[in-house]
C-alpha cells in the first residue's frame, strides 16, 4: 500500500463527506447513530471475532494485561458502546445556533453561529470503544472524522467502522463521514497530522509519548492535554472530614485517570490534625506517600519527596505531599508544577475559594470537591473526545459544542455603510 496516496485519498473523501455532514439535518445525523447502534448490536458474532483475531495477536506480541484488557470487548462493554450511541443521538445539537444577536446603530443585526470544525483527525491506543464513542461525538457535532486506532486493536476497529458506515448509508450520509485507517504503518499517522488541506484539527488519546509526537509534528492544530498533575489543596480551617473525603476519593477512587490528584497540599495549621488520619487511610489502600520534611516529621511511614515527584503523574498509588504556610504558598506551588489540568481548594472561607477560582491557571478548578469530577459526563456535556489544558478554543473536557467553531452573522434589510 502506498501509504501517501491512501491518506490523500482518506483526506479528500472525508473533506467532501463533512460538506454533506454540515448540510444534514438533526434528524438525519441522530439516525445515523441509532442505525449504527442496531447494525452493532447485530454484529457481536462478528466483533466479538474481530476482537479475538486482536487479543490472540496481542497475547503473541507480549501486550501487558492492562493493554490486554482494554483491548477486549466484552459483551458488557459492547453495550455500553451501544448506550453511548443512544445518549449522544439524545443530546442537543450545537450546530447552527445562533447567540448574541443584536442590533447596531446601523440597524444590522450582528451575532455569532456555532458551526462544524469540519474534518478532526482522531489517533488513539487500544481501547475500541473509542472508535464508536469519537465518531459519534463528531458526527453528532456535524464533522466528518478520520479515526486511527492502535495497531494492536485494527481488526476490532474495522469491523466497528463497518457498522458505522452502514448507519451512515441507511440514514442517506456518506460513509465518507467515518473513515478508520486500515494500515497499521506509523508512516499514516505522520501524513494524517500535515494534511492541512484535508485536516482541519487533530485529537490524540494516548500515552504522553504519542501526545507529544503529535504536538511536536503536527501541521494542523491540536486539542490535547499532556499530563494529569492534579492538586488538592487543604486551606486553614477547612472541614476536616469534608477533606479527609476528598484527599481519599481524589487519589484512590481511580488511580490511572488525569484527574487523579498527584499531589496534596495541606496548610501548617491543619497537619496535626489531617495528616495522620489520612495517612491510615492512605495505608489501608496500599498508596505510598513522598513527602516534604513537614510532612515526614508527623508521618513517619511517608519517603523524602524529591523535585521530581512534584512533577510526577504516578497514574498508580503513590502520593506527593507538601505542607504550606499559605494559600499563596499554595497557588505559588501550583503554579510551578501543575500541569493545567485540574485543581480543588477544600475550604469554608468564601473569599479565599474565590480567589483560588479566579488565580489558579488550570482547566478545571474546584471548590469543596474531588479532582475525580474533571470529565465530560460529570459536567453535564453527556460524553467528552478528551480534555484540553491548551488555552485556545476549548479547554478542560471537550464534549459537543468543543468540536465546534463559531462564525459572525449580519442580518440586514438593504443596509448599507456610509
Amino acid at each position: 500500500m502506498d501509504v501517501e496516496q491512501y491518506m490523500q485519498q482518506l483526506g479528500s473523501q472525508a473533506r467532501a463527506a463533512a460538506r454533506q455532514v454540515v448540510a444534514s439535518s438533526t434528524a438525519a445525523r441522530n439516525n445515523a447513530l441509532l442505525a449504527a447502534r442496531d447494525f452493532l448490536d447485530a454484529a457481536r458474532p462478528e466483533l466479538a471475532k474481530a476482537n479475538a483475531e486482536d487479543l490472540e495477536r496481542g497475547a503473541a506480541n507480549g501486550l501487558d494485561g492492562p493493554l490486554m484488557d482494554r483491548l477486549e470487548l466484552t459483551p458488557a462493554r459492547i453495550d455500553t458502546m451501544l448506550e453511548g450511541l443512544v445518549q449522544v443521538a439524545s443530546l442537543p445539537d450545537p450546530v447552527g445556533a445562533i447567540s448574541d444577536m443584536n442590533t447596531m446603530p446601523s440597524g444590522i443585526k450582528v451575532g455569532r453561529m456555532r458551526v462544524p470544525l469540519g474534518v478532526i483527525g482522531i489517533i488513539y491506543e487500544s481501547r475500541p470503544n473509542v472508535t464508536v464513542e469519537a465518531a459519534s461525538l463528531c458526527l453528532k457535532s456535524g464533522n466528518a472524522t478520520i479515526l486511527r486506532g492502535g495497531s494492536e486493536a485494527i481488526a476490532s476497529n474495522l469491523a466497528i467502522a463497518r457498522c458505522l458506515a452502514a448507519g451512515l448509508e441507511q440514514a442517506g450520509l456518506p460513509a465518507a463521514a467515518v473513515q478508520v485507517v486500515e494500515t497499521a504503518d506509523r508512516a499514516a499517522v505522520g501524513r494524517l497530522i500535515a494534511m492541512p488541506e484535508y485536516v482541519d484539527v487533530i485529537v490524540p488519546r494516548g500515552g504522553k509519548g504519542l501526545i507529544e509526537r503529535i504536538s511536536n509534528d503536527a501541521k494542523v492544530p491540536v486539542i490535547k492535554h499532556l499530563d494529569g498533575v492534579c492538586h488538592v489543596y487543604i486551606d486553614a480551617g477547612a472541614d476536616l472530614d469534608m477533606a479527609e473525603a476528598i484527599a481519599i476519593n481524589a487519589k484512590t477512587q481511580r488511580y490511572g485517570t488525569c484527574n487523579t490528584m498527584e499531589t496534596l497540599l495541606v496548610h501548617a495549621a491543619e497537619v496535626q490534625a489531617i495528616l495522620p488520619r489520612l495517612a491510615a487511610a492512605y495505608g489501608q489502600a496500599g498508596v505510598e506517600l513522598r513527602g516534604c520534611e513537614r510532612t515526614r516529621a508527623i508521618v513517619d511511614s511517608a519517603n523524602v519527596a524529591t523535585e521530581e515527584d512534584w512533577y510526577a503523574e504516578y497514574l498508580g498509588p503513590i502520593l506527593a505531599v507538601r505542607v504550606v504556610d499559605d494559600m499563596e504558598q499554595a497557588m505559588a506551588h501550583i503554579d510551578q508544577y501543575s500541569s493545567q489540568h485540574t485543581e480543588s481548594i477544600v475550604t469554608t472561607d468564601h473569599g479565599r475559594a474565590m480567589r483560588f477560582l479566579r488565580e489558579v491557571d488550570s482547566s478545571s478548578v474546584m471548590v469543596n470537591a474531588s479532582t475525580r469530577f474533571a470529565d465530560g459526563f460529570e459536567y453535564g456535556l453527556g460524553a467528552e473526545i478528551g480534555i484540553s489544558t491548551d488555552k485556545l478554543h476549548a479547554r478542560g473536557p471537550v464534549g459537543l459544542e468543543g468540536l465546534t467553531s463559531q462564525k459572525y452573522v449580519v442580518m440586514g434589510e438593504g443596509q448599507v455603510r456610509t
